[in-house]
């Protein structure tokens, strides 16, 4: 199929963006790198009126690290953040995410904030987003609002996102010391959505997983320094609470057998072997 006709509109600054967007409301959608949307607009799932091409708006193409955060601009593209020098320094998960993400031609076009708005459940960023307790920052053409990703994310393809509202930019927390992380997922094969995909954390205090696959949101748990049997019988009342179901690429017990095995995988890299805040094996 081919999308509805619409019209184009190239903004060169945020401020750009937000004001067509006020203009359009509803009738309007950005558009940056184009890799989830170009799809949904051929399917005719979304029939905008207009697209607002940001590709090129400067003062949203930025990766800076400050105040303890991660921040990525609405047009840096997912390779911007991948080919950061100290990206496993700064923000193990991510460096260890990003490479599951397709392939890498369609990392050098997508986007980070696409990634997020677009909200697709089995999607990796949306995931280590939620699993690491980032925010989202939008902006309308009078004001701006932060999120927390549990408050971003509503269902599938769904998020808090107003019609005049820009994702303009999102943060991730920066590694703290004593704090390991790990990512994982599985796939029919590389690059394809994942059927489930796991994220952790573990501190002194607690241990925290995300999973993405299973429901219609990055489903976040956390427990206490839990082991052995405890942490199993934790792992599969998890697993059961997420609700899988049955679809074309895997029936709900595969996916709660996964949730389990790959969840236990990356905890126990974690507590026991897990990334430093450099990224490397211990």
């Amino acid at each position: 199929m081919k999308p509805q006709a619409f019209d184009y509109l190239r903004a060169d600054s945020a401020q750009d963006a937000v004001d067509a967007l006020a203009e359009l409301g509803s009738d309007g959608r950005i558009l940056a790198g184009g890799q989830s949307l170009m799809a949904v607009l051929n399917m005719r799932l979304a029939q905008p009126g207009a697209l607002i091409d940001i590709s090129r708006a400067a003062d949203l193409d930025y990766v800076k690290a400050e105040n303890g955060w991660l921040t990525v601009g609405a047009a840096a593209t997912q390779a911007k953040v991948e080919w950061r020098p100290d990206l496993h320094n700064e923000v193990p998960m991510l460096a260890q995410a990003i490479p599951f993400i397709s392939h890498f031609q369609i990392r050098n076009r997508g986007t980070v904030c696409g990634s997020v708005a677009h909200a697709d459940p089995s999607a990796e960023l949306p995931l280590v987003l939620a699993a690491l307790g980032g925010e989202v920052l939008l902006r309308t053409r009078r004001k701006q609002r932060v999120l927390s990703a549990e408050e971003f994310f509503q269902g599938m393809l769904m998020t808090a996102r107003a019609a005049d509202e820009i994702v303009e930019a999102v943060r991730y927390p920066m590694a703290r010391p004593g704090t390991r992380y790990a990512f994982d997922e599985f796939s029919s094969r590389h690059g394809d959505f994942a059927i489930v995909s796991v994220a952790a954390v573990a501190d002194d205090k607690q241990l925290t997983l995300a999973v993405g696959g299973v429901a219609d949101r990055p489903t976040v748990q956390r427990w206490p320094r839990l082991q052995g049997g405890d942490l199993e019988a934790a792992l599969n009342d998890f697993a059961w609470q997420l609700d899988a179901q049955d679809d074309a690429h895997a029936s709900a017990i595969f996916r709660r057998h996964l949730v389990r095995t790959l969840g236990a995988r990356a905890l126990q890299r974690v507590v026991e072997r897990g990334d430093d805040v450099s990224g490397r094996k211990r």
